[in-house]
């Protein structure tokens, strides 16, 4: 009897548990919004309210001039050649860059292989969680394919698909992990022929742990992501990049996975974005989650702000050109930013994109650019011409004004480069305002860089833009000015190569870390942009903002 009343009271504990345990889940589902599936999207053409406050001196209407035509024509003309050839061996050059690849990629195994982070000089790694996510491996593995390195795809493969797993606890950056992750993990699968089943079921697993982040009032998700969670995440106000910067890779996995809440789920975040005010279709670099209003009290295509527009563009061209409201959204603010955000410096005539700040109080223009606004270049040639070369394409009006940006722009960032003591950029650049500016980086010229802004993370944009005008126009003048950043590149970071500290000194100090991008996208770009061929051809890849090469696809 007495077993009994013990397994009759111990009965009576687990019905209360479960029942309290059934109650909580209900409660915890009950808190999970409404999906809202909008039945056609709107874009609106709504001025921000703060606009009424603008000074008119901050529109400056930006125009290519007669002379920068007059430029643009001669290299059309130019590309018309299918039978020119350069005397440089490119194959030799492009191999010396599969060499560093391979150099920085054995120095990560042998010391931290595995690891989400690397630190070279120390010779160590470190993790985002407690069992690592394979960050770094996953954003590195389509460049060792594309370049040939078998072995070390082999290598980076197998650990992925046999020790990564994303079912553990811990929070990453939703962001970082779609761009390099996620996008990493598609285009690799692809690349390899679309038959390496282990990637994409990792790639669906990471998408369907990270979508539960998109469980908010308007979709608009937290900057982190739990990988063990469920329920409704908390979101505040969030970077606008950030959240507009998901779209092309799980948009991709919904195609390969026939998961079309994938899709819905980052569509609406657009749709969002789409329905709101803004400032002559530029936007600040905040949202708030739960209005979908911009926020924030800067305009920037530089941190936090510049893959909006990135996206904005290659969406409509991942999808064959069929969501015509993107590239209208996408043309209407380039607009706005000829209109406000296109300078030209005094003396060296360099043109720059700078930014709009105190947007709450008076608004003024900064001539502040970070490295990463020269992405723009790049993303300007490729709207132009939607990814054909110049010689096929039909460009209009718009589309030769475009693209006269785009090589100023690339002309701006390569002396962002060339002027400094290392021949590498520093992080930020300001330029002159007047002829009475001082404390230039050069002797006459426009250029100037706080002590805060000299380090190097050997970042990826402007070498990126290089490849693209580079196969866009066929102007043979952007691989060379490639190879003369490579070169940089292989002086003062090689070896263990890592981040530089101060670009305007001789030696620059060496940081004790490097990222994966180094990798992933700046070797990459320099890879294809010594290419005679064509690995990836523009009509039928979209690159995504971590250069991960997607396919161009139809639903």
């Amino acid at each position: 009897m007495a077993a009994l009343r013990w397994l009759h009271r111990r009965y009576k504990w687990l019905v209360a548990i479960s029942a309290l345990l059934t109650l909580g889940t209900l409660l915890h589902i009950s808190q999970r919004p409404p999906v809202v599936k909008l039945v056609r999207r709107y874009r609106s053409n709504e001025q921000h309210a703060n606009m009424a406050n603008w000074p008119t001196p901050l529109a400056q209407h930006w125009r290519a001039n007669d002379e920068q035509l007059a430029a643009l024509d001669t290299i059309i003309h130019s590309a018309q050649c299918t039978t020119c050839h350069s005397d440089i061996d490119w194959s030799h050059r492009q191999q010396r860059v599969v060499s560093a690849a391979r150099t920085a990629w054995h120095s990560y195994v042998r010391d931290a292989f595995g690891h989400d982070d690397y630190f070279p000089l120390s010779h160590r790694g470190s993790n985002f969680t407690h069992l690592g996510i394979g960050y770094i491996v996953a954003d590195v593995l389509d460049t060792l394919w594309l370049m040939g390195l078998q072995e070390e795809y082999k290598q980076g493969r197998d650990f992925l698909a046999n020790q990564v797993t994303f079912d553990q606890r811990g929070t990453v950056s939703l962001f970082e992990s779609t761009i390099r992750i996620l996008g990493g993990l598609l285009s690799a699968y692809h690349l390899s022929g679309e038959t390496d089943t282990k990637l994409l079921a990792l790639a669906d697993d990471l998408g369907s742990r990270l979508a539960k982040s998109f469980n908010t009032t308007l979709g608009i998700p937290p900057e982190t992501a739990i990988l063990r969670s469920d329920g409704m995440p908390f979101a505040g106000v969030c970077s606008t990049s950030e959240s507009s910067t998901l779209q092309l890779e799980f948009r991709y996995l919904a195609k390969l996975t026939n998961n079309p809440v994938y899709r819905e789920n980052v569509d609406r975040i657009i749709d969002v974005m789409l329905n709101a005010p803004k400032y002559d279709s530029l936007v600040p670099t905040r949202i708030d989650s739960k209005t979908g209003q911009f926020v924030g009290t800067e305009i920037s295509l530089g941190s936090r702000g510049d893959s909006y527009y990135e996206y904005m563009l290659k969406q409509w061209l991942q999808t064959k050109q069929s969501e015509v409201d993107l590239r209208v959204e996408y043309d209407a603010a380039v607009r706005g930013v000829k209109k406000y955000l296109v300078r030209t410096s005094p003396r060296q005539q360099l043109t720059y994109v700078g930014e709009v700040v105190d947007l709450d109080n008076e608004p003024q223009f900064s001539p502040k650019m970070d490295h990463l606004v020269c992405f723009l270049a790049g993303n300007l040639a490729l709207g132009a011409t939607n990814g054909t070369h110049i010689r096929n394409a039909h460009l209009s009006a718009r589309d030769r004004d475009d693209l006269v940006l785009a090589r100023e722009l690339g002309e701006t960032c390569a002396h962002m480069y060339f002027d400094t003591q290392t021949g590498l950029a520093p992080e930020i650049a300001y330029f002159a305002l007047s002829n009475e500016t001082t404390n230039q980086i050069t002797p006459n010229g426009d250029i100037l860089v706080p002590l805060a802004d000299r380090h190097s993370l050997l970042r990826p944009e402007t070498v990126e833009s290089f490849y693209l005008l580079w196969k866009l126009t066929g102007e043979p003048k952007w691989r060379e000015y490639g190879w003369r950043v490579f070169e940089s590149i292989e002086r003062w970071a090689q070896g263990e190569y890592t981040s530089l500290d101060d670009v305007m000194v001789e030696p620059p100090t060496r940081r004790d870390s490097v990222e994966s991008f180094f990798v992933a996208e700046t070797l990459k770009y320099l890879y294809l942009l010594f290419d005679d061929g064509d690995r990836v051809p523009l009509t039928q890849y979209v690159f995504n903002t971590e250069a991960h090469p997607l396919p161009i696809f139809s639903w």
